[in-house]
């Protein structure tokens, strides 16, 4: 019994002093990550936040990659890119590869039910000619108010081609014929959008998509600014049609009804990644399961961006001020991640490290292995043992149930 207590204090001297059980352990050494990004700026602070934690893990964290949503599903299916921050679901399902989860998968949720998107309006105007959906458009007054070309129909700011929306605004001017009274305009989305503000700065009338997160309704808020409008009715294409109740919402604060009909699909924000990637880091997958961002947090650090602070530096420095304020939740999501790698680990970090150096009768060290291997529920400790409590403490911390 007094070898085993040797033996059993010698582990637990090893097990405290190893990286895996001290808490900056950087379980991401020697492994490099390949991480993606959208096309759009609004997702970059959740990108630039989640390397940021995969660099602190210890993981060196290649530049992100720029891709249009298609060209990223492919790519990461097939392991050219590890992950990404900005998946839309099930907005994103129609440009996803056949066979997509076989190979890749989405893991957690940035924002539960934080996409939202549909078409704003002035609200001076939605007062002033009651515009209540798309179909008011078609009413010649209401098209001449928002006609800025000239050219007799209304002027929308839209999504550039390429872009899920964009696909999904050309089929609402099919199906509810607008072609006739609605002209999208497809150019940079963010110039758009920022001619758009102007405009409406100036007391001009403006009508914009827009989708949150997003800079958008942080300068120009919902209720007070702008005012969500509805589509005429739902009619969804092929890849909205599996989550058509998702597209008519309730409780949308600068709504011109209750509930809503948005016409597109109210998306949870996920992140996306390659199976084999997040299967070989515990801790990667631990990470994307309870990274979390609340919405108005995304629509602050995008209106910075919008009001130039849009360069590498600004939004490090952004990732930098985020985690100031949000200590406890940053470190805790760390330690979640550090103790899921050290469940994965062979526990054999101290055990083997202990093996090399310190002789056990082979009767103790098939006992201190199986230990590893137990829940702590599980553990038998040898009658009389007195030291019981003093292991139950050391295997808990060290991430043992």
């Amino acid at each position: 019994m007094r070898f085993l207590k040797t033996a059993i204090f010698a582990l637990c001297t090893v097990l405290l002093a190893s990286g895996a059980f001290a808490m900056d352990m950087k379980p991401g050494e020697g492994v490099t990550v390949k991480p993606a990004r959208a096309t759009w700026n609004t997702g970059f602070f959740q990108e630039a936040l989640v390397r940021r934690a995969l660099e602190e893990l210890g993981y060196e964290v290649d530049r992100p990659k720029d891709l249009q949503n298609p060209i990223f599903y492919k790519t990461v299916a097939m392991g050219d890119v590890d992950y990404w921050t900005n998946g839309w679901f099930p907005n994103h399902n129609s440009q996803m590869p056949k066979n997509f989860y076989d190979t890749a998968d989405t893991y957690g949720y940035v924002v539960k039910s934080g996409g939202l998107q549909g078409y704003l309006v002035s609200k001076k105007e939605v007062e002033k000619y009651n515009i209540k959906s798309l179909d008011d458009f078609k009413r010649p007054e209401v098209k001449k108010a928002f006609d800025r070309n000239g050219d007799g129909k209304a002027d929308l700011t839209a999504c550039p081609p390429g872009w899920g929306c964009e696909k999904i605004i050309s089929h609402h001017m099919d199906v509810y014929d607008l072609k006739d009274h609605i002209n999208p305009v497809k150019a940079s989305y963010e110039a758009g959008m920022a001619a758009a503000l102007g405009a409406y700065k100036s007391g001009d009338p403006i009508f914009f998509y827009t989708w949150a997160p997003n800079w958008t309704v942080f300068k120009l808020k919902p209720g007070e600014d702008v005012m969500w409008i509805n589509v005429p009715e739902i009619m969804p294409t092929a890849a909205q049609a599996p989550a058509e109740d998702r597209m008519t919402v309730s409780g949308i604060k600068g709504a011109v009804s209750d509930p809503v009909k948005l016409g597109f699909v109210v998306s949870d924000i996920q992140i996306v990644a390659n199976n084999k990637f997040v299967n070989d880091n515990p801790a990667i997958k631990k990470f994307f399961e309870i990274f979390k961002l609340p919405l108005v947090d995304i629509n602050r650090q995008n209106t910075l961006m919008n009001e130039g602070q849009k360069s590498r530096s600004d939004i490090n420095r952004h990732v930098d001020e985020w985690i100031s304020k949000n200590k406890d939740t940053w470190n805790k999501w760390l330690n979640e991640a550090r103790k899921a790698a050290a469940k994965n680990t062979e526990t054999h970090v101290g055990l083997t490290t202990l093996r090399s150096s310190v002789f056990f009768a082979p009767s103790i060290w098939n006992f201190l292995s199986s230990l590893t291997r137990l829940t702590l529920s599980s553990i038998s400790l040898p009658v009389g043992y007195a030291d019981g409590e003093f292991l139950v403490c050391v295997f808990t911390k060290y991430g043992f149930e």
